[in-house]
């Protein structure tokens, strides 16, 4: 049962003001969408739901505005989840949203995400919201309405677990373009995803698909997952409710620590590689005639097994997944720590390579240029791939081999970069 606003719920209440499917009303749908702030442009807008708290919609919200922003896309995170607020911890943002007459500007992340949460009004991060769920949801609905957030490609909304008031206020007040549904692999999953599912579907909301967090856990010695929870069942909910899966989540001890520490953008994963992808093609935003440059580490005509050594970069121009330039460039002595600055002044935005090290991995991260590392192969064949959107990383953290002997970081390979 939705409660959609009018006072017959539903049902023949005989005022002339209802918009329901009652025989009083005028047959059409009642709407209580809300226009956002006049100094926006927010061209999608995605919520990140469940049916039960606990399930990680935060780590999946925060992950995939991470890998968005990455792709060059200008993204926003609206935390939704007004009495247990986790995006600003995550993302490291300590500052308090400032306001003007105009409206309330969102805090940044160190990579330029932009985000609002009720932590950056509270005096405050510990302190309790004790509030009605009519002012929760009153909240919610301002961040929207009042809220600068200017130039969006893509707006994540880290939704609150369940479906009552503030779920229900953001399906019936914000235009959703889609939900992708979070849940974990127990026997609860199946009622879990139903009820995001059923709301989804009597408020006529679009569903995305379904993100498999703390999947599996993987041995950090042997490589074996192990199934903590349980053998998943998502496949099989999923197809009975034709919805696509997006992607399994692991129980990744590093990503968890980064999360601690606010630097959720230093995540370098393709968990949700997918997912993303998904997402783009799905609810794409206009960004087919945008020009991109790529390096590729390069020795000879393959791929360079040391970044940090390499003299010479294949420089790549893509405009609408179409090659517009190929050039070798020399580094012209600029190697190992020079490298990021150097790339960085070409204006490249993702770079190939085979080995790289922590330090590189770090340089290359806060200049928000995207890494595709333990490829190997013939340069052509990688570009091709590379447009195909067939290309994904195969190694992460330190596990480069040039540098496990070069410069002793360990055998760590978890998503972290901590030896």
């Amino acid at each position: 049962m939705v409660d959609n606003g009018c006072s017959c719920g539903g049902t023949d209440c005989g005022s002339s003001d209802c918009g329901g499917s009652c025989p009083s009303g005028d047959g059409r749908p009642q709407t209580f969408l809300e226009k956002t702030h006049k100094l926006n442009s927010i061209k999608r807008v995605i919520g990140v739901v469940s049916g039960k708290g606990g399930v990680g919609k935060s780590l999946v919200t925060s992950t995939l505005s991470v890998m968005m922003r990455r792709k060059g896309y200008e993204v926003g995170v609206l935390d939704a989840d007004i009495t247990g607020p986790s995006i600003p911890r995550i993302f490291g943002i300590n500052k308090k949203a400032q306001g003007s007459e105009l409206g309330i500007y969102p805090q940044m992340s160190p990579n330029g995400i932009k985000v609002m949460s009720v932590n950056l009004m509270l005096g405050q991060d510990d302190a309790p919201v004790i509030w009605r769920g009519p002012i929760i949801a009153g909240v919610v609905k301002q961040f929207w309405t009042d809220v600068i957030w200017g130039e969006v490609d893509y707006l994540f909304l880290d939704m609150p677990p369940g479906t009552g008031d503030v779920p229900l206020t953001v399906f019936q007040s914000i235009p959703l373009d889609g939900i992708v549904i979070v849940t974990y692999p127990q026997d609860l999953v199946s009622m879990i995803v139903k009820k995001a599912y059923n709301m989804a579907k009597e408020m006529n909301i679009p569903i995305l698909g379904i993100v498999e967090n703390m999947s599996y856990l993987k041995c950090p010695d042997c490589g074996k997952e192990i199934n903590v929870f349980g053998q998943s069942k998502i496949n099989e909910v999923a197809e009975g409710l034709q919805l696509k899966v997006l992607g399994k989540m692991p129980i990744d001890p590093c990503v968890a620590e980064l999360c601690d520490k606010g630097e959720i953008e230093k995540v370098n994963h393709e968990h949700l590689g997918n997912a993303v992808s998904y997402i783009e093609n799905r609810l794409p935003v206009g960004k087919e005639n945008e020009i991109m440059k790529i390096a590729i580490a390069t020795e000879g005509n393959n791929i360079s097994s040391h970044f940090g050594k390499c003299e010479v970069f294949t420089v790549v121009e893509i405009e609408n997944k179409t090659i517009k330039s190929k050039d070798a460039v020399s580094t012209e002595g600029n190697q190992h720590g020079l490298l990021p600055g150097f790339l960085t002044s070409l204006g490249i935005e993702t770079v190939i390579a085979g080995g790289m090290g922590d330090g590189a991995r770090q340089k290359l991260e806060d200049t928000n240029i995207q890494i595709i590392s333990g490829i190997s192969g013939n340069i052509d064949e990688v570009i091709q791939l590379y447009l195909e959107g067939n290309l994904k990383s195969k190694s992460s953290g330190c596990s480069g081999h040039e540098h496990s002997h070069e410069h002793n970081h360990g055998k760590c390979g978890c998503s972290c970069g901590n030896p």
